[in-house]
């Protein structure tokens, strides 16, 4: 079970539910976030009792983005330690490497297997919304606020927000959202794309969250993590190799317990009963 400080995992049914759990300062990522979050995500995902999972945040805001105080030192080439080395090309590598871990922990909520919906209120600035651009699905409160901010505070944006934003929401808006640094209001968030569904406040977003999750987890999990795995399989590629791709897929899926389940259950007028097998 994961012991943090600033995260905080709890399973509500087959609903695994991630808390950002640093209230106090609003959920900014520092240190302790970078290091828990993929041994959040790699529990998560390897606990077979868990088929969805939502990433939501206590206190008043979601994240307000990345802890420039704790990061400082790292962001300056210092690596995690924040021990500076002397050299130019030493600071380099020792950025380079830390950014590359950074980037890990971001890409470790986008590769669970299972199905990821964030439940977003209040400020979701820079590396927040690298952390829900990696997830499935997005829902918001009317007060959440979004902001690819990092170009105001002179850095590129680069823990996945720039190469996962243009498949959610399109090249034009991310390069207004990113070049201008500015923020949007949940209702331009829907328009746009960026959230799927905006409800009146963070406890309304955060039960339509987890009753979405609750709704994809009553469906075959090898169905529903098969589904995924086949629409990221599918990026990059052409209609024809991404429908050679499910065949293959699907051919190996025909003879499992949750098909013959889900005909009986069909038949008999009854809800399946799905296990995964």
């Amino acid at each position: 079970m994961l012991s943090s400080e600033v995260l905080t995992v709890e399973r509500q049914g087959h609903v695994g539910v991630l808390w950002l759990d640093r209230p106090e300062r609003g959920n900014a990522m520092g240190p302790a976030l970078w290091e828990d979050l993929p041994r959040a995500m790699a529990e998560l995902s390897s606990d077979t009792g868990v088929r969805s999972v939502v990433v939501a945040a206590r206190g008043p805001h979601f994240s307000v983005g990345l802890d420039l105080k704790a990061m400082g030192p790292v962001l300056a080439g210092g690596g995690p330690s924040g021990e500076r080395p002397a050299s130019m090309a030493a600071r380099a590598r020792a950025g380079r490497a830390e950014i590359h871990r950074l980037q890990a922990a971001v890409t470790a909520v986008a590769d669970c297997p299972k199905p990821v919906v964030a439940a977003v209120h209040g400020y979701c600035i820079g590396g927040g919304v690298d952390l829900i651009s990696a997830c499935d699905i997005r829902i918001a409160a009317a007060d959440a606020v979004f902001s690819v901010r990092e170009a105001k505070v002179a850095i590129v944006a680069d823990l996945g927000s720039l190469q996962r934003l243009p498949r959610i929401i399109g090249a034009g808006h991310v390069a207004e959202l990113a070049f201008t640094g500015k923020d949007i209001d949940a209702a331009r968030a829907l328009e746009i794309g960026l959230v799927n569904h905006v409800l009146p406040d963070a406890a309304a977003a955060l039960e339509a969250a987890l009753a979405l999750a609750e709704e994809i987890a009553s469906n075959s999990p090898m169905a529903v993590q098969g589904t995924k795995a086949v629409l990221a399989a599918g990026d990059g590629r052409t209609v024809a190799e991404g429908l050679e791709y499910v065949a293959t897929w699907n051919a190996g899926m025909l003879v499992s317990d949750d098909l013959m389940e889900a005909m009986a259950a069909f038949m008999e007028k009854r809800p399946p009963n799905f296990t995964g097998g």
